[in-house]
C-alpha cells in the first residue's frame, strides 16, 4: 500500500518528460514543469481541470477502459500520439485514489498506423455485445471496455477504482464457486482458457446472469493476469430455467390428465408419441417413433374430420393462430369412432416451422355436463341439445310443416367463437388473469342470448351458442351483437385488457343434417373469419360463405 501523497521532489522538477498525476475520476492534480515544455499547456491552468478534456473524442472511452496510447491536444490545437500509463495508488483497503504515469511522445511510429490500429480496435469492441475486460492480482482490471456501463449500470472509473469490485457485485450465492475458479487462475503454472457462469447484481439491482469467456496468461517475470469477456445471458439463462420448470410442470400434469404426449420435426417429418398416445387410439405395443408423422396421424383421423384438422394446424404454421386445439373422430385400432381434442404449439427458426409438440385428449373420458370455470354447460349437453333440435326440425319438414310458422318454431343458428389476443393476456398478466376473462366473457355471452338459447364452453377459448327458434337473418344479427359486445375492454383487477372474436355462423336453412356437420361447417366459417380479420362468417354452402363485419 503506498501514501496517496502528491509527488514532489527535484527529481520530478528536473525530468525532461512530463509527470502526470489525476484523481480516481481523471482530474488532474500534479504536473511538472516538463508538461508546459511537452504540451505547450501553462502547468496552472490544466490543474484541477479533467485530462480527458486534452484527449482526443475518438479515444476518450478507449483510455478509459485502459488504453495507454491515445492522442491528446497540445497547446496549438494540434492532436499528437502520446504514450502515459497511470500506474495506481491506493488507499488502505486497496482502492484506487490516484494514478500517475510519464507522458511520452510517440515518434517512432506513424500517426496513420496508428489510427488503423485504434479505430480497428474501436471498431472491433464496438461490435462485441459484451464487456472487454484485462485484471492482474491485487490490481484489479487494467482494462474495461466500456460495454459495462450498459450492461451492468457502472462507471469504467468505478469498477477499476476497486481492486475487489467484481467480487464485491457478485451474487452471494455464486461467490464462492467464481472465486475458486478465479483464485486458481491467479495461481496458475500454465496459460490456459476457462469459461464460468454467474450473477452480478447490476447498480439498479438488477440480477444479471453472466457467461465469463476467460484466458490466464502466465509470463515468465510478471504475475498472472486474466483476459477475458462477460457476456449477458440472462435471457437464455431464464427460458432454460423456465423450460426446465415447465417441462416438470408439464410431465405432472399430463400424467394427472391422462393426456397422450407427441413431438414433432418437421425437418425430418419423424414423430415422437407417448405410450398412452397409442393407448387412447388403440394401437398397443408398437413403436413409438413413426417416420412419416402427417402420414400416421392421416390415418388415425374420420376421413369426414381430415380436410378440417389439416387446415388448424396448417393455419397455425402459416402464423395466422398462436396455437391450434381441434377437436376430431379418431380411428381406433378397434374401428369405432372416439372423439379426441388433438393440440400443440410450433417453434420457429427464421419464420419458419421446424418443430411442434402437444397433446392428445380422450374427450369421452374429459367430458362433464358443465364447465368448472365458466359455470356454463360442456361439450356433451351442448351436442345433446343440438341433436335435439336437429330432430325437431328434421321431423318438422318430414310432416310437411315448411311454412313459415312451422319452420319458425324449429329454425336454428349454431355459433363457434374464438378469442382472438386470449394468449397474449395469459402470457402478459398470467393465467389468472386469463381465468377471470373465461369468466367475463361467459357472462357477456349470457347476456347477448335469450332464455331460449344456450351458451357452451368447449374447449380452451373456444365458445359455441345455439340460438333456437330463430331465422338466418336474426341469427347473424344476433351474432355480430354478440362480437361487438365482446369487443369492448375488460377490467380485470387493476388491468384493463382487450380482445375480440372470431365467429363462425351455420343456420339451419344449410340443410345440414348431423351434429358434426353443424359443428364442421360452424369451423369452417370460424377460421374463414379469422383469416379475413372480420368478426364474423356466415356458412351458407361449401362455396357460399358471407361475410359480416
Amino acid at each position: 500500500m503506498s501514501n496517496p501523497s502528491t509527488p514532489s521532489g527535484h527529481l520530478l522538477q528536473l525530468l525532461p518528460e512530463a509527470v502526470v498525476q489525476t484523481d480516481a475520476l481523471w482530474q488532474i492534480t500534479y504536473l511538472n514543469p516538463a508538461w508546459h515544455t511537452r504540451t505547450g499547456h501553462a502547468q496552472e491552468a490544466a490543474l484541477g481541470r479533467s485530462l480527458l478534456e486534452f484527449v482526443h473524442p475518438d479515444d476518450i472511452g478507449t483510455l478509459r477502459a485502459g488504453m495507454p496510447v491515445f492522442r491528446l491536444r497540445f497547446a496549438n490545437a494540434d492532436y499528437h500520439w502520446v504514450r502515459l500509463q497511470l500506474h495506481p495508488e491506493t488507499d488502505a483497503v486497496d482502492r484506487v485514489i490516484s494514478r500517475q504515469g510519464v507522458l511520452i511522445e510517440i515518434t517512432e511510429v506513424t500517426e496513420q498506423v496508428l489510427v488503423e490500429v485504434r479505430q480497428r480496435f474501436l471498431r472491433l469492441l464496438e461490435t462485441i455485445d459484451g464487456v472487454v475486460w484485462e485484471a492482474e492480482i491485487g490490481v484489479g482490471n487494467t482494462f474495461l471496455s466500456p460495454q459495462v456501463e450498459r450492461l451492468f449500470g457502472y462507471s469504467v472509473e468505478e469498477w477499476r477504482a476497486d481492486p475487489g469490485f467484481w467480487r464485491a457485485h457478485v451474487h452471494p450465492d455464486d461467490l464462492a464457486e467464481a472465486m475458486r475458479i478465479d483464485d486458481a487462475a491467479y495461481n496458475a503454472t500454465h496459460s490456459h482458457a476457462y469459461e464460468m457462469s454467474y450473477r452480478l447484481i447490476a447498480k439498479s439491482g438488477r440480477v444479471v446472469w453472466v457467461r465469463d469467456l476467460c484466458r490466464a496468461v502466465v509470463e515468465p517475470g510478471r504475475p498472472n493476469r486474466m483476459i477475458g469477456l462477460m457476456i449477458d445471458v440472462t435471457r437464455q439463462k431464464n427460458t432454460e430455467l423456465e423450460l426446465l420448470r415447465s417441462d416438470n410442470r408439464y410431465s405432472l400434469a399430463t400424467r394427472g390428465s391422462n393426456d397422450g404426449i407427441w413431438d414433432w420435426d418437421l425437418r425430418t417429418d419423424v414423430l415422437h408419441v407417448s405410450e398412452r398416445f397409442h393407448q387412447i387410439v388403440g394401437l398397443g405395443d408398437i413403436d413409438h417413433v413413426h417416420d412419416g408423422g402427417w402420414r400416421f396421424l392421416a390415418q388415425l383421423i374420420d376421413p369426414e374430420d381430415r380436410g378440417r384438422v389439416q387446415t388448424a394446424y396448417r393455419s397455425h404454421l402459416a402464423g395466422s393462430s398462436p396455437n391450434f386445439s381441434v377437436d376430431f373422430r379418431a380411428i381406433h385400432g378397434s374401428g369405432r369412432l372416439l372423439w379426441v381434442n388433438w393440440r400443440g404449439l410450433a417453434q420457429f427458426e427464421d419464420g419458419v416451422a421446424v418443430r411442434m409438440a402437444g397433446s392428445l385428449s380422450d374427450l369421452a373420458e374429459r367430458g362433464s355436463s358443465y364447465d368448472a370455470l365458466t359455470n356454463l354447460p360442456g361439450r356433451p349437453l351442448f351436442r345433446d341439445r343440438l341433436a335435439h333440435v336437429i330432430a325437431l326440425h328434421r321431423n318438422a319438414l318430414a310432416d310437411g310443416d315448411g311454412g313459415p310458422a312451422g319452420e319458425g318454431r324449429t329454425t336454428f343458428a349454431v355459433l363457434l367463437l374464438d378469442l382472438n389476443g386470449f394468449k397474449a393476456v395469459n402470457d402478459s398478466h398470467g393465467h389468472p388473469v386469463g381465468d377471470q376473462l373465461l369468466q367475463q366473457v361467459a357472462r357477456r355471452l349470457e347476456a347477448c342470448v335469450r332464455a331460449v338459447d344456450l351458451v357452451a364452453r368447449m374447449s380452451g377459448d373456444e365458445f359455441n351458442v345455439l340460438l333456437e327458434s330463430i331465422d338466418p337473418a336474426e341469427a347473424a344479427d344476433r351474432a355480430c351483437q354478440i362480437a361487438a359486445a365482446l369487443d369492448q375492454p375488460y377490467l380485470i383487477d387493476a388491468h384493463t385488457v382487450a380482445i375480440s372474436a372470431s365467429i363462425g355462423l351455420v343456420s339451419s336453412a344449410s340443410g345440414l343434417t348431423s351434429i358434426d356437420a353443424y359443428l364442421r361447417a360452424a369451423d369452417t366459417a370460424m377460421y374463414r373469419a379469422k383469416s379475413g380479420a372480420l368478426g364474423v362468417c356466415v356458412f351458407a354452402g361449401e362455396d357460399a360463405e358471407k361475410w359480416l363485419g
